[in-house]
């Protein structure tokens, strides 16, 4: 419940579908924090902290880089560069904000898809009617 007596639909309450199922539902955030441990860990090591991140650098370029070569192919070229702008972007705000850029750029273009394919469905049907 919030402050003001109302209840959050987005928390299950008893009584609900799924709400017993929801405490058997498996919990990433034992992994998430594993991982948040294992980072500090490795950053507390300067050698190993410059290791880990030319790594993921290199996996990140390497990734964008056969995104853009697949580009051209049919397939998912565009997403595969995406998440390789993803894996920079854990280490690089720069390539964070590219990504997100990108991101925002595939949703416009798939909403004007959208929008581009009911137009042309809707001439269709005219000319069938």
């Amino acid at each position: 419940m919030t402050s003001d007596g109302v209840t959050d639909p987005r928390i299950l309450q008893p009584g609900d579908a799924g709400y017993e199922a929801a405490g058997a539902a498996p919990r990433i955030t034992g992994a998430r924090s594993a991982a948040a441990s294992a980072r500090e860990a490795i950053r507390r090591r300067p050698k190993l902290d410059q290791a880990y991140r030319t790594g993921v650098k290199v996996v990140g370029g390497t990734t964008v880089g056969l995104g853009v070569v697949l580009m051209p192919l049919p397939g998912p070229g565009t997403l595969i560069a995406l998440g390789g702008l993803a894996i920079l972007g854990t280490e690089s705000e720069r390539a964070k904000k590219l990504n997100q850029q990108g991101v925002d750029l595939a949703k416009r273009a798939g909403a004007a898809a959208k929008v581009a394919k009911a137009k042309r469905d809707a001439r269709k049907d005219a000319r069938q009617a």
